[in-house]
């Protein structure tokens, strides 16, 4: 990376990584329960920044508003109401509905309902025939999962089997407890089901909008490390082009964008919140490493290049595999460093900059001998 200084690659992959965040379409997640049912605790233990808390609630009808966070491709629509008497729970219902077909009548599918959690609390041990006609007519135009709230204990389980034994229009039906349970001093029941919730919304919602909920869920770290890894492997298709070029010693001035837009790409994948200091620090720790080490094959493979016929080539190969190697490297170590870092984040606890400097050095180090 000696073909640009120091701060202009960090103010490339700053901007690249704003931009990445800025192309991705909104996923828009429709939440449905009654007030009370841990709707709010649900969201902010499933996304980043909590999400219910600091995002803008705005009101787009009596019963239903839009929560956004800016730098967040998400969109939460959130009801209220539904508890509400017999006689205005049609009127919600309609609202509701309405809202959903004039979204898909507008024909852009930025606005499209992806998905939607309807959400019952496992306590109630009982699911009203009101919500069950909401339940199948929701699911008529959207995927719906049946979340359950509050979730613990034999009766939740034996709640879940019956609400299943309904044969609902629903994609499937998830019990969830989104915070520790604390029954005593010395017995609390730990959150579970969260993870299964984000997999299974996953798989319901359009390709285009995949990403986008992976950019906001805290909850899978490793879905974001898999999803990281398959996007690097293109890079690393393109470094070993840039490196097997006949072009003497260009080899630098094209692998450093290829560098700075997979480092970029990674960043927006994890959601961490964005640091110039912080990319400084990574940058400068790659820098003063492992880069050395492989100094002298770059130079002899780009003289080897000088050398007519037989030389262009093998210089070539020998460039294109260190280019290769170089870059593996650093994905590998970036995305082993993004994902501490973000598991971090999503706890409340964080790394200074200086720490995550020195862990990418002595992961790009390692990762360079293997």
């Amino acid at each position: 990376m000696t073909t640009q200084t120091g701060s202009s690659i960090i103010e490339d992959i700053f901007n690249k990584t704003k931009d990445e965040i800025n192309k991705l379409m909104p996923v828009n997640i429709m939440i449905i329960g009654k007030t009370g049912i841990g709707k709010s605790t649900l969201i902010n233990n499933v996304f980043r920044e909590n999400l219910a808390e600091t995002g803008i609630g705005q009101p787009v009808t009596q019963h239903l508003r839009k929560i956004i966070k800016n730098g967040m491709p998400l969109t939460i629509y959130d009801t209220k109401g539904l508890e509400l008497k017999e006689e205005v729970q049609d009127e919600i219902i309609n609202e509701i509905n309405g809202k959903i077909k004039e979204l898909y009548i507008k024909g852009d599918e930025k606005e499209y309902i992806h998905a939607i959690w309807y959400c019952i609390n496992s306590n109630s041990n009982r699911i009203e025939e009101l919500e069950l006609e909401l339940i199948n007519s929701f699911a008529e135009n959207v995927p719906v999962i049946l979340v359950m709230t509050q979730s613990f204990g034999e009766s939740s389980f034996e709640f879940k089997k019956a609400i299943e034994e309904l044969n609902l229009n629903v994609k499937t039906v998830q019990p969830v407890l989104a915070e520790p349970f604390r029954i005593s001093k010395d017995i609390t029941i730990p959150s579970y089901g969260l993870k299964e919730l984000v997999g299974k919304t996953y798989e319901v919602l359009p390709e285009a909008v995949k990403k986008s909920f992976n950019n906001a869920q805290k909850v899978d770290i490793e879905k974001k490390v898999k999803e990281a890894r398959v996007w690097s492997s293109g890079y690393i298709a393109s470094s070993f082009g840039a490196g097997f070029t006949p072009i003497p010693f260009s080899d630098a001035a094209v692998l450093v964008p290829i560098q700075v837009g997979m480092l970029a790409h990674i960043t927006a994948i994890f959601g961490i919140s964005l640091d110039k200091a912080l990319l400084s620090g990574i940058v400068a720790s790659i820098g003063g490493s492992g880069g050395a080490a492989f100094l002298g094959r770059y130079i002899v493979s780009n003289l080897l290049k000088l050398i007519p016929g037989v030389g262009t080539f093998a210089g070539g190969l020998i460039s294109g595999a260190t280019a290769s190697i170089l870059t593996t490297a650093l994905a590998v170590s970036y995305i082993e460093v993004m994902a501490k870092v973000a598991e971090a984040e999503y706890q409340g606890k964080s790394y200074d900059n200086e720490q995550i400097a020195e862990m990418m050095k002595e992961m790009y180090e390692e990762n360079l001998k293997k």
